[in-house]
């Protein structure tokens, strides 16, 4: 992992191998943002002209090297767009500034220290910076045979140290810690996202959220196949049966003495979708390992609450199986009996995700929460709606809904509240069983948002994030965001813990 420093330095005489300055787009064309003073004095106050004559304009993402001039230590100077300049008086949003610092340490793979002299009006913005920046620089290096590939030149930058920062401040140095712990779990979300599935199947999975249970101090307990069928899980029964990797549904929990509140997060973590014996097309199978990224985020999420120490309880459930094709695998029109007690015919195997977070949405009620996320790459149809970026947020009660939209926007995750149509839920009747896993298929993201409420304990509060979207990157990365996994969600599920440690969720 990148270390992170606050540094009182100048940017004229700390000594690194790149010196990071902000770069706004002016009306007049670049101008160069706070923090870089010194910079700019180097280049005798013509570096915004310098700039436009490379072709920046300080557009968003934009970045642009060019060698240090004799009165700076570091070697070269990194401009990385910071978008429109503010209008006067007021800062950089912090997005801006964590969407720049994640381009200039993606810019920067193989340094070993870069100094980031961007805007810092406070700790939030320091925070920003230093998360933005420890995502860039993420590396996939995770898989049990020792790295993903023998290439030495994608080595990340080994340490990033923010100037303007106040390492004696209690604001800043809480900020820093938790930055580094926040952006640890995210990239602990992305390396199991990245993992191919003949490394991780539920067993595995289950082996390293119980390792990190252990490091943290956190409660693990597991339910195998033979606890799994004796205690009548359905859902996850059902989908796991056409795997030689059988299901598991794992449960790690933090508790801290003086909380007064608990919440309950839920993944969905099918290491592998083949779609069952509703086999997916050809073109939709080479990606479906990171059909487990809301079982990642969970994981990810529980860590990090326990890494800051929230006064809130959080318990995870990672509700984990592979659906296979197999001889052994559930046929469509099958009809489970689930953990709830209802029974749901199957009408299509890839609709499995429904039924394994089922099952564990109903395991998690027992232990009455005062809320309920569940996190989950659940349905095509939210890709439709709301594109590869934004992740959908459903609720059973208007307020919650909102809370999480805007916390998902506070920390620079993009989402979208939807509604859940009662009409739509005559559409999942069945004629043999309580209800089908499949329903009207326009509005199919919604209709799947219906289906899980029926398994939420009444009188809790629930909301249901459906992440297929923005869980596993196929284009070319921007900001802070790498190719492959991106641990969505991680970021709002853990504000969501810090907002009700604080109180301000009621």
């Amino acid at each position: 992992m990148t270390a992170l420093t606050l540094s009182t330095s100048s940017a004229a005489t700390l000594r690194a191998d790149a010196l990071v300055i902000g770069v706004a787009k002016g009306p007049k064309g670049p101008v160069v943002a706070p923090g870089a003073e010194a910079v700019d004095k180097a280049f005798d106050g013509k570096l915004a002209t310098v700039l436009e004559t490379l072709g920046a304009s300080g557009g968003e993402g934009e970045v642009t090297k060019l060698p240090s001039p004799a009165g700076l230590k570091a070697p070269v100077v990194v401009a990385v767009g910071l978008g429109e300049l503010p209008a006067k008086g007021d800062g950089f949003d912090e997005e801006a500034l964590r969407r720049a610092a994640g381009c200039a340490a993606r810019a920067l793979t193989g340094t070993k220290k870069a100094a980031f002299a961007l805007p810092v009006e406070d700790a939030g913005s320091a925070a920003a910076i230093g998360e933005g920046a420890l995502l860039g620089a993420y590396s996939f290096k995770a898989r049990s045979n020792g790295g993903a590939k023998k290439d030495d030149k994608s080595a990340p930058l080994s340490e990033v140290a923010i100037l303007g920062g106040k390492p004696r401040d209690k604001a800043f140095k809480a900020a820093a810690e938790r930055a580094l712990a926040v952006a640890a779990e995210v990239n602990r979300a992305r390396d199991l996202v990245n993992l191919p599935s003949n490394d991780l199947n539920p067993k595995s999975f289950a082996a390293q959220v119980q390792a990190a249970a252990k490091e943290f101090g956190l409660k693990f307990e597991v339910l195998d196949e033979k606890a799994l069928v004796k205690g009548g899980y359905g859902g996850l029964m059902g989908v796991g049966q056409g795997s030689v990797n059988p299901p598991r549904l794992v449960r790690i929990g933090y508790t801290h003495p003086k909380a007064e509140k608990t919440l309950a997060l839920v993944g969905k973590g099918i290491t592998y979708d083949s779609g069952g014996i509703s086999l997916k097309p050809a073109g939709h199978n080479e990606t479906m390992k990171c059909d487990m990224a809301g079982a990642a985020a969970v994981f990810a999420a529980v860590v990090a609450v326990a890494k800051l120490g929230l006064q809130v309880n959080v318990t995870g459930w990672l509700a984990l199986a592979e659906n296979m094709p197999s001889g052994n695998a559930t046929r469509p029109g099958d009809v489970l009996n689930m953990y709830s007690g209802k029974t749901v015919e199957v009408l299509n195997t890839d609709a499995e995700g429904r039924l394994v977070l089922a099952d564990a949405l109903t395991r998690a009620s027992e232990e009455n929460p005062d809320a309920i996320v569940d996190v989950a790459t659940l349905t095509g149809a939210m890709v439709l709606a709301l594109g590869d970026r934004i992740f959908g947020v459903m609720a059973n009660d208007d307020a919650f809904r909102t809370a999480l939209y805007e916390i998902a926007e506070e920390v620079g995750e993009q989402a979208w509240p939807m509604p859940l149509p009662a009409e739509l839920r005559k559409s999942m009747d069945s004629p043999v069983a309580d209800m089908a896993n499949m329903g009207e298929r326009m509005g199919g993201g919604l209709v799947a948002g219906l289906f899980l409420q029926e398994f939420v304990g009444e009188g809790i509060a629930w909301a249901h994030l459906d992440i297929a979207g923005p869980a596993f990157h196929e284009k070319a990365p921007y900001g802070y965001t790498p190719k492959g996994g991106t641990g969505s969600s991680v970021r709002t599920l853990v504000r969501l813990a810090e907002r009700t440690a604080d109180g301000d969720l009621g």
